[in-house]
């Protein structure tokens, strides 16, 4: 039975590099016998350009239907003077909860091949192979009340809550703990709980989940040295969970530790295996256009989505592999280029990428 994915391109260079991921699932469609449907849809600036709304109901009930949602990237400068009510990121934020994407899966793996290109020495950095489990639907970013008041001194003032029930650290966790028995069976669970009321129940109750897992290590770190760890030494984690701010911190570190935010896919799942894919980096409208943006973590994301969405494994594999022969080949885009490397473009890329698809067949 065929599979449906919705394709959110959005703005600045989503467009592109979801192009390019479109290319690589009708390769496997075409060439490998996929069953896969795709539908696009608007979503973030274009959509608030086009409809009034970052997240018109019409896409929403489109993500909703579809097995799964490939999402290129939102924002960008020309929206930022807009209400945030109605800025592009509303657009995001507003599928993950519409759909309940709680479990936010992000891999950090240096590939061999890019273990110059990373800004720590290949000594600390080769092997890399950690997945960071973040919290997506709660915390800070979706507490209330929330907003800005202006005192009765004139004075204007910013407050966002932070809140986690007992419930939803449970089930973050339990994922944190299921992948981790698949890889290394170690979990370090991220929080601030020696400061924050919020983060000491975190604690508390990844450790009453922990003693479901008696095969997984348990851990704890405070973010601030666990932001330091993770350049001192990154190969000390396995799996780390923690909350939905702290999570989009530490990816974004630990992306640079793999030589380019470029090269990180993501997941964000909810209880079903219903899930959202797109790059950790943002639409980077500074090139956009160009024609010379990096679409490896958005075709990596692809290989995410066939593994954890559409029940296809072995073609996540078949992915993962053809991306490794491209850089085999020395083809790098702009933010990997080094010496005696080959620079291409975006499309160029993606072809490359089908053409290993097609050899390994």
């Amino acid at each position: 039975m065929s599979k449906t994915i919705l394709i959110l391109p959005g703005d600045g260079i989503g467009p592109e590099i979801i192009a390019e991921a479109v290319k690589v699932i009708a390769c496997l469609r075409d060439d490998f016998g996929l069953a896969v449907e795709t539908q696009e849809a608007l979503v973030g600036g274009c959509a608030y350009d086009a409809t009034g709304s970052p997240l018109p109901e019409d896409t929403l009930n489109q993500a909703k239907a579809a097995d799964a949602v490939l999402l290129g990237a939102v924002g960008g400068p020309k929206w930022e003077p807009l209400p945030i009510a109605v800025r592009p990121e509303k657009g995001l934020l507003g599928l993950r909860a519409g759909l309940g994407l709680f479990a936010n899966l992000r891999p950090a793996l240096l590939y061999p091949q890019l273990a110059a290109a990373s800004t720590l020495k290949p000594e600390v950095v080769a092997g890399l192979d950690l997945m960071i489990i973040r919290e997506l639907t709660g915390g800070i970013y979706f507490g209330q009340p929330r907003g800005v008041e202006t005192l009765d001194s004139g004075e204007r003032r910013g407050f966002n809550t932070l809140v986690y029930s007992e419930s939803e650290i449970e089930r973050i966790c339990r994922v944190a703990f299921d992948i981790a028995m698949q890889r290394n069976k170690r979990v370090c669970s991220v929080d601030k709980a020696n400061v924050l009321e919020a983060t000491e129940l975190w604690r508390e109750v990844a450790i009453k989940v922990g003693q479901d897992y008696p095969e997984v290590s348990l851990s704890h770190m405070y973010v601030d040295n666990a932001a330091m760890q993770l350049v001192r030494a990154p190969k000390q984690f396995d799996v780390m969970v923690t909350t939905n701010m702290f999570g989009d911190i530490l990816s974004d570190c630990a992306a640079m530790l793999t030589g380019s935010i470029g090269m990180l896919p993501s997941a964000a799942l909810n209880a079903s295996g219903q899930g959202m894919y797109e790059p950790i980096h943002g639409s980077a409208p500074d090139i956009a256009g160009q024609g010379v943006a990096n679409p490896l973590a958005t075709i990596l994301s692809v290989a995410m989505m066939l593994r954890y969405s559409l029940g296809a494994p072995e073609q996540a594999e078949r992915l993962e592999q053809a991306v490794e022969s491209v850089l085999d080949q020395g083809l790098r885009s702009a933010d990997l280029a080094s010496p005696g490397t080959k620079t291409v473009g975006t499309a160029a890329m993606g072809d490359a990428v089908v053409a290993a698809l097609r050899a390994s067949g």
